[in-house]
């Protein structure tokens, strides 16, 4: 028995949630990574997860054992990186989660140059406006707008992504002027709904805080369908500068409150919390931070 190989499967099973994510990462068969697995219960004597036809669950061994397997596979990945040379090219499956206007505007477009540069990585990249659970569904990688995640999760800041007050033109010519935030309590005002203060917007100004509780008639967790909308005339809205860049120089927006600075929303590379990176995510990491930095629409 190829035991390493079988601690492998073991681990990405219950990191995925299933035989079948584990199987397709490894690009084998379900039914294989099941031998696997049975094969090291037999030889450790001991039943590590439960089955049943539609899920699993660990045996308190197989929950220790778990834990052990992720310490050693790291210290192993570990002492091969360390003797790789830099040059070394990085290669296996990538899988990166990242929120439609993110991935659509700023990941996607730099991807072919990204697989011309490593072309032993298989990218896959999942965009979905909800936050994912990464250890859970397999992620190696999000790209996220957010505030710090909780303290499981690494996380590395790409960009300060500062956020602006917009509407169209059509939309403020026909309301009240708006010269400070409390000004916003008479405006349909157009809530992102993933922030955990969803009806309340901070502000600054010089080195004092501000906070107004807004309303309107939409709330949503798409960027996308929040510009959309903000285009359309629907009412004002909070968005970062890389979104709204070509819609202010075409004047289908403009910017508010150009006094007020808005809460910061910082888009960062969070990861799980393991001592040893995968060198394809540092790769990503790396070259997203190369390109972000070079881009002029992000600040």
């Amino acid at each position: 028995m190829d035991q390493l190989g079988a601690m492998r499967a073991f681990v990405r099973v219950v990191e995925s949630g299933s035989f079948s994510a584990a199987a397709r990462e490894a690009n084998t068969s379900q039914a294989t990574i099941s031998k696997r697995v049975a094969a090291l219960e037999a030889k450790l004597g001991a039943r590590l997860m439960l089955r049943s036809s539609r899920d699993h669950s660990l045996t308190p061994a197989g929950s220790e054992y778990y834990e052990k397997c992720v310490a050693i596979l790291a210290e192993l990945d570990e002492a091969e990186s360390s003797i790789q040379s830099e040059t070394t090219s990085p290669r296996g499956l990538l899988r990166i989660t990242a929120a439609f206007p993110l991935g659509r505007l700023l990941i996607g477009p730099l991807l072919p140059d990204f697989l011309a540069r490593f072309p032993n990585i298989e990218f896959d990249l999942a965009l979905t406006d909800r936050h994912v659970d990464l250890v859970g569904e397999g992620f190696d990688l999000a790209i996220r707008a957010q505030q710090a995640p909780d303290s499981s999760l690494v996380a590395k800041p790409l960009f300060g992504n500062p956020m602006h007050v917009v509407a169209s033109p059509k939309y403020l010519r026909a309301r009240p002027d708006i010269r400070e935030p409390a000004d916003l309590t008479e405006h349909n005002c157009i809530i992102y709904s993933q922030l955990r203060t969803q009806s309340v917007w901070h502000f600054t100004v010089g080195d004092k805080g501000q906070s107004v509780h807004v309303g309107g008639n939409l709330r949503c967790d798409s960027g996308d369908v929040i510009l959309e909308a903000a285009v359309a005339g629907i009412g004002v809205a909070i968005l970062p500068y890389w979104m709204i860049h070509s819609h202010l120089v075409t004047g289908s927006l403009q910017v508010v409150l150009l006094d007020y600075e808005p809460e910061p929303l910082p888009v960062r590379a969070i990861y799980p919390q393991r001592r040893y990176l995968p060198l394809r995510v540092r790769c990503f990491i790396d070259f997203l931070t190369e390109k972000f930095a070079a881009n002029p629409m992000i600040r």
